[in-house]
C-alpha cells in the first residue's frame, strides 16, 4: 500500500509538471506577445548602431594618432619630454591617451547591449598594449621612454636660462650648463689711428701718456689670440678663466722737441707675448619672464701677468723729462697694461618675442702702484712715483633677433668713460677724461650642440676710440 501511494504521488507530481509546462507554452503563444525572431531583430539593430558609433570612434582616434605623429615631428621628443609628464616603463603618455580613449569608445559602444560583456575572459581589445622595451609600429624605443621617469601629472618645467643671443661683448648672456665645460678659443684684430696734435708722455692707456713728446700720428695693430675655459658649477653660477696671447705693431710720427728740426720722423716698434690672465665670476639672480628681465650678475679679475709699459726700455739716455736726449718712445710695446684690477657688473636680458634686447653696466677699478720706474737706455731706471690709472664705467646695450633655428644677429653700442691718470696724487699734465664709443653688429651660426661660430665686428665712433676691432670666436661644448 505505501508503494502504492508513493507512486500515485509521484504520477500526481509529474502530471502537475506537465500542466505547467503547458501553461508556459501557451504563454509564449502568437497571440500572447512578440515572437523570438521580432527580438533577435531588434538586438541586431541595436548592435548595428553600437558598431556604427563605435567605428566613428576608430576614426577620430585615428585622426588624433595622426595629429600627434605630426607634432612628434615637428618640434622633437626633447620638447615633448619636457611638456608632459611621464607614464610608467616603456609606455609614453601618448600612448597611454591613446588607449584611454579606445577604453572609453570601447565602454560607450557596450552601454545598452546585453550580454556584450557576458563573458568576462573575452574583454574588447581595442588597442594593443605594448609591452615594455618593444616600441609599437612606426615608433622608436626612445619616443617611447622619454617620459619615463617622470611622475603622471606633474606640470611642465620652466626654462630657467636666459635666452641666447649672438654675443658682441665680452660678457655671454647665457651661462655654462651644471657639469658642462665650454672651451672658447678666439682671435681679435684691432687697428687705431691717432692723429692728435699733442699727446703728452708716454702710454699707459689708450690716449694717456707721461712724457713731453711731440706726437702728430701713431697708428697700432693689435692681434690677440685667447683661450677661454668655462665651467658650469650651478644651473646659475659659473667660472670662466681667460688666457690672451698679445702681438702688436705701431708705427709713430713725431718730431722731437727742442731740437730746432722741421722733419718728422718714424718709429717703429712691436711686441709680443703673454697678456694679462683674466678670471670672472657669474651668476644668474633671478628667473626672469617676458615683463621682468634676466640679470646676471658677474665679478672680474685682470691680473697684471703680461709685460707692462714701465719694462719696455725708452728712448732716453738718462731722463725723458726735461731734455731733448731722446724721443721719449717706447723701443717696443708692451703686451699687458701694468696695472691690477677688478670690475663688478651686471648683464640683463629681456625677451620679447621675436627680439631680445639686452644690456651691461660695469665699472673697472685700476691698484695703483708705488715705486714705479721706468728703464731708459743705459740700463738706468728712472723713478716715476706712485701711479693710479683712471677707473672705466662702462654701459653697453643691444638688441638681438634669432633668423631661424641655427643663426643670430645682434646690434649694439658699447661706451666706456676712462677718469684722468694721477702721478703722485696730481693729475697727469694732458690727462682728460676720455669717452670711448663703439658701434657693435655680431653675427652667430650654431652647427649643433657643442659648435658655435660667433663673429663681432666693432666700429670706433670717436677719437680716442680704436677704429675696427674684429672678434671670431668658436665655443666648444664637452
Amino acid at each position: 500500500m505505501k508503494k502504492r501511494s508513493m507512486q500515485g504521488i509521484r504520477n500526481a507530481g509529474c502530471s502537475t509538471l506537465l500542466l505547467l509546462g503547458g501553461l508556459a507554452n501557451a504563454q509564449t503563444s502568437p497571440d500572447s506577445g512578440p515572437s523570438p525572431a521580432t527580438g533577435m531583430e531588434a538586438l541586431q539593430s541595436q548592435l548595428a548602431d553600437q558598431q556604427g558609433q563605435l567605428e566613428a570612434m576608430k576614426r577620430a582616434l585615428a585622426e588624433q594618432e595622426a595629429v600627434i605623429k605630426e607634432l612628434r615631428s615637428v618640434i622633437g621628443n626633447d620638447v615633448l619630454a619636457r611638456k608632459r609628464g611621464g607614464a610608467g616603463p616603456g609606455v609614453t603618455p601618448s600612448d597611454n591617451a591613446t588607449n584611454a580613449a579606445a577604453a572609453a569608445a570601447a565602454s560607450s559602444a557596450t552601454q545598452g547591449v546585453p550580454n556584450a560583456v557576458a563573458n568576462p575572459q573575452q574583454p574588447p581589445q581595442m588597442v594593443a598594449q605594448p609591452q615594455s622595451g618593444q616600441p609599437q609600429q612606426g615608433e622608436s624605443t626612445d619616443q617611447q621612454t622619454v617620459a619615463a621617469d617622470e611622475p603622471v601629472g606633474r606640470p611642465p618645467e620652466r626654462d630657467t636660462r636666459p635666452p641666447e643671443i649672438a654675443p658682441i661683448t665680452d660678457q655671454p648672456g647665457v651661462l655654462t650648463g651644471e657639469g658642462k665645460l665650454v672651451v672658447e678659443p678666439g682671435f681679435q684684430y684691432g687697428y687705431s689711428s691717432n692723429n692728435r696734435v699733442a699727446l703728452v708722455g708716454y702710454t699707459v692707456i689708450p690716449a694717456i701718456l707721461i712724457g713731453l713728446v711731440d706726437v702728430r700720428e701713431v697708428k697700432t695693430t693689435t692681434y690677440l689670440a685667447s683661450v677661454a675655459l668655462r665651467y658650469g658649477i650651478t644651473k646659475r653660477l659659473e667660472i670662466e678663466a681667460k688666457v690672451p696671447y698679445v702681438h702688436s705693431s705701431g708705427s709713430t710720427v713725431s718730431r722731437e722737441i727742442f731740437t730746432g728740426t722741421a722733419v718728422d720722423n718714424v718709429f717703429n716698434a712691436s711686441g709680443s707675448g703673454i697678456g694679462d690672465v683674466e678670471a670672472t665670476l657669474r651668476y644668474q639672480l633671478n628667473y626672469g619672464t617676458e615683463k621682468m628681465p634676466y640679470f646676471i650678475g658677474w665679478l672680474r679679475y685682470k691680473s697684471n701677468t703680461g709685460k707692462d709699459p714701465f719694462e719696455v726700455v725708452t728712448d732716453c739716455v738718462t731722463r725723458c723729462v726735461g731734455n731733448a736726449t731722446g724721443t721719449g718712445l717706447p723701443l717696443g710695446l708692451p703686451t699687458g697694461t701694468g696695472f691690477q684690477a677688478l670690475q663688478p657688473g651686471i648683464t640683463w636680458l629681456l625677451p620679447t618675442d621675436p627680439a631680445v634686447f639686452f644690456g651691461t653696466f660695469s665699472y673697472l677699478h685700476n691698484f695703483a702702484r708705488d715705486n714705479v720706474s721706468r728703464t731708459v737706455l743705459n740700463g738706468e731706471k728712472e723713478d716715476l712715483g706712485k701711479i693710479a690709472p683712471g677707473d672705466i664705467f662702462e654701459f653697453s646695450f643691444g638688441m638681438g633677433l634669432a633668423l631661424n633655428e641655427h643663426a643670430s644677429f645682434s646690434i649694439g653700442y658699447d661706451q666706456a668713460i676712462i677718469w684722468p691718470t694721477k702721478q703722485n696724487g696730481q693729475t697727469v699734465p694732458g690727462s682728460v677724461r676720455v669717452t670711448q664709443g663703439t658701434l657693435l653688429v655680431g653675427y652667430s651660426y650654431r652647427f649643433n650642440n657643442r659648435y658655435t661660430l660667433n663673429l663681432s665686428v666693432g666700429a670706433g665712433l670717436t677719437r680716442d676710440t680704436p677704429d675696427l676691432q674684429v672678434n671670431v670666436r668658436l665655443p666648444i661644448t664637452f
